[in-house]
């Protein structure tokens, strides 16, 4: 979870969720990046659990993809980076 809050881009995703649901079009707009960057940075929330998607029908049929932010609550302490930094030197996962 550290990693994928660790990136400027994500930070900003984060403000822009925070006000509600987003179509990941609208969202791409907003940040002034394509929408596969941005698909690749919400693949990496959504595995760390910061957000979710949902597909959606809109009133003329098409699927629309939709994100949220889900609750969380890091608490990032010396150990917390010691832990991250250890796992990254193994070869673990980045979530």
């Amino acid at each position: 979870m550290l990693a994928a809050v660790g990136h400027p881009l994500r930070l900003r995703i984060v403000a822009e969720l925070a006000g509600g649901r987003v179509h990941v079009s609208e969202l791409a707009r907003r940040l002034g990046i394509s929408r596969p960057l941005l698909y690749m940075h919400l693949e990496r929330m959504e595995k760390a659990g910061l957000v979710a998607g949902d597909l959606e029908l809109s009133p003329d049929g098409k699927a629309m993809k939709l994100y949220a932010l889900l609750p969380f609550d890091i608490h990032l302490t010396a150990g917390t980076i010691l832990d991250v930094l250890q796992s990254d030197e193994q070869g673990g996962p980045t979530a």
